[in-house]
């Protein structure tokens, strides 16, 4: 059963983009570009490094499940300012928990919140095509079907809730949103959120909503699940959201992160974690609760990106369905065979991209939504995103 489920994911993403470039060799005079990969480059701030040092002495201790007080202390205060969220709301000692990044977690929560069955038939993910492939494989691997909705130009690049099989909605046992979305840089608004929790509620399932790119956006913050939880009933319940320093703090090194919201869901997922799941060391947790506390090299970060998507805007607008991510560093490019582009890309300018139809899945017609697009990650240095966009543009025009 295990190796059956194993063979159904597929090639991973990046697997597949090596053996589509394997024999292809890149132009010699330039310098090779990965912007393949939503790896931050930018700096993480000294308060980092300083911190692990200062905690050198914890390296001989193991960290518990929960973290620290201190951790969980600086995450709900954190929740509290960036999502206006009313005293009480979130309990640090009974709805947050660490994570070794938020992939751990987002996998995890598929083991717990999918039953054998639900009403009598089997369970159902419900993600975002073109998703995440953490999300796929978390619902392969814990027996549900997954089904891929449509996050298209036309649903403004998010699921349209409102088209769901009620069918579908009635074996759901677990639901991924991201906001800003991968690879598309949709925000959901206040009232999408609102009807999503609702559903959730409604239908008794697990909507986990993955927020890592949340401090990443050009004009306004998008809301937060546990934002719309709490104007909707003042309740979290059904409702998680996972956030990490990755993207906020240029930290993907760190593997730190956390998981917030129903105190039903967090009471279980900490036994689960409590056996398979992998633990912060102490200095990087001493890190990272200094990291939740301070707010000015988020704000750097920021900037940077927005700089970065000028840039892109400057060298790319009115080509390739160009338009600006309101949120997250990533571009989503049509341009019209992503595995040629890719090709071509990779051949006559040294630049590494994701076609898009290797992260998103063929619908009942065999069509993949993703097929004609490349997903680009504005990760470096200003000056190297402009030598890159430069040469992106010299080979696909």
């Amino acid at each position: 059963m295990l190796n059956e489920r194993l063979e159904a994911l597929g090639d991973y993403p990046f697997q597949r983009l090596a053996d589509l470039l394997a024999g292809i060799k890149p132009l010699a005079n330039e310098k090779p570009l990965m912007m393949s990969a939503g790896e931050p480059q930018n700096d993480p701030p000294p308060l980092l490094a300083e911190t692990v040092a200062r905690h050198a002495h914890l390296w001989g201790r193991y960290p518990g499940n929960e973290g620290t007080p201190e951790f969980r202390r600086a995450v709900a205060d954190w929740l509290d300012r960036r999502y206006r969220l009313p005293a009480g709301l979130i309990d640090p000692d009974k709805q947050i928990l660490p994570l070794s990044g938020t992939k751990e977690g987002l996998f995890m929560m598929a083991f717990l919140a999918v039953p054998q069955d639900k009403r009598g038939k089997r369970p159902v993910v419900l993600l975002p095509n073109p998703y995440y492939h953490v999300y796929s494989a978390a619902a392969v691997m814990s027996g549900a079907e997954p089904v891929f909705l449509p996050a298209t130009r036309e649903t403004g690049f998010l699921p349209d809730i409102d088209a769901i099989d009620p069918e579908l909605l009635e074996r759901c046992a677990l639901f991924y949103l991201c906001s800003p979305a991968n690879p598309q840089g949709a925000l959901a608004s206040m009232d999408y959120l609102k009807r999503l929790v609702a559903l959730a509620r409604k239908h008794d399932f697990v909507l986990l909503a993955d927020e890592c790119y949340a401090e990443i956006y050009d004009k306004e913050a998008p809301p937060g699940a546990l934002e719309a939880a709490a104007a909707l009933d003042g309740s979290t319940d059904k409702v998680v959201v996972m956030h990490s320093l990755s993207k906020r703090s240029s930290a993907p090194g760190l593997r730190c992160g956390f998981v917030a919201g129903c105190p039903t869901v967090l009471q279980l997922f900490r036994r689960l974690r409590s056996y398979g799941g992998a633990t912060v060391p102490m200095p990087l947790l001493a890190a990272a609760t200094e990291l939740w506390r301070e707010e000015s090299h988020v704000l750097e970060n920021r900037t940077l990106y927005r700089r970065k998507i000028d840039i892109a805007e400057r060298l790319l607008g009115g080509r390739f369905g160009f338009y600006r991510p309101p949120g997250g560093f990533f571009l989503w490019l049509d341009v019209g065979d992503g595995e040629a582009a890719a090709k071509r890309l990779w051949a006559e300018a040294a630049i590494k991209v994701v076609p898009g139809g290797y992260i998103a899945k063929p619908d009942a017609d065999g069509v993949n939504i993703g097929r004609s697009y490349i997903r680009v990650a504005l990760v470096h240095d200003l000056d190297t995103v402009e030598a890159g966009l430069t040469r992106f543009v010299r080979a696909l025009a």
